[in-house]
C-alpha cells in the first residue's frame, strides 16, 4: 500500500474544510449531551425512583446501531448537519449522564451536609460544591464522549455528510488508499489533539487535586 503524497499537497483546502467540519459536528454534539445530561444527572441523583429509567433509557438508545439511528431521523430532520449532531447527541448522552449520576454520588455526604449547616442553598451547594468535587468522574464522561463522537461522525457519510468519512468513501469507491489512510490519520489525530486538550482543562478547574498531589 502506498501513499501519493502529492494527493495530499493537491488537496490540502479539502483536507483542511472536512476537518474543520468534522470536529464541529463532534464537539456539538458533545456540547448539546453536557447541556442535557447535567440536569437529567441531578434529577436522576436526587429522586432515586427515576435513576433507573433514565440510566436505562440512555443505555437502550446506545444499543440502537449508529445508521439505524440516522436512518430514522431522516423523516425529521432529512440530509442536513443537524441529523447528524442529533444522533450523535443521542450516543453522548448514556456515558456522560452514567458519569455525572457517580460523580454526584461520589460526593461526601458529610461535606454536603457542612455546606448546608452554614446556611449554604441547595442550588448554591448543587453548583459550588457537588459539581466541582464531581469534577474529575464528569470529564472523564466528557473524554470518552468527545473521543466517540469525533469516531462516530464519519459513520454520517452514508447520509451525505460525515466530514472524514467522505474520505473512506471516495477512497474505497475509486480504490484509491491514500484518501482512506488521510482520513484515518486525521481522525486520530482529532481525538488524541482534543482529549490532551480536556485533559488540559480538567488540570485548570481542579486546582485542590494538585495541591493534594
Amino acid at each position: 500500500m502506498t501513499i501519493d503524497w502529492s494527493w495530499m499537497g493537491d488537496h490540502t483546502d479539502d483536507l483542511t474544510t472536512l476537518t474543520i467540519s468534522h470536529l464541529q459536528a463532534a464537539l456539538t454534539a458533545v456540547l448539546l449531551g453536557v447541556l442535557i445530561s447535567l440536569p437529567l444527572a441531578v434529577i436522576a441523583h436526587r429522586i432515586r425512583p427515576l435513576r433507573g429509567f433514565l440510566l436505562g433509557l440512555s443505555n437502550v438508545l446506545f444499543t440502537i446501531p449508529s445508521i439505524a439511528i440516522f436512518v430514522l431521523l431522516l423523516p425529521v430532520s432529512g440530509l442536513t448537519r443537524t441529523t447528524t449532531v442529533i444522533g450523535l447527541t443521542i450516543y453522548t448522552l448514556v456515558v456522560l449522564l452514567r458519569n455525572t449520576v457517580e460523580g454526584l454520588d461520589s460526593v461526601p455526604t458529610k461535606t454536603k451536609e457542612a455546606a448546608q449547616a452554614m446556611g449554604t442553598r441547595p442550588l448554591r451547594t448543587l453548583l459550588t460544591v457537588e459539581f466541582p468535587l464531581a469534577l474529575p468522574v464528569i470529564m472523564a464522561g466528557v473524554r470518552i464522549a468527545t473521543v466517540m463522537s469525533i469516531s462516530l461522525v464519519s459513520v454520517a457519510t452514508y447520509i451525505g455528510d460525515g466530514g472524514l468519512g467522505q474520505l473512506f468513501t471516495d477512497g474505497f469507491q475509486r480504490n484509491f488508499p491514500t484518501p482512506v489512510i488521510a482520513g484515518v490519520v486525521l481522525t486520530l489525530l482529532l481525538a488524541v489533539v482534543a482529549d490532551a486538550l480536556l485533559v488540559a482543562v480538567q488540570y485548570v478547574l481542579t486546582p485542590w487535586r494538585r495541591r493534594r498531589a
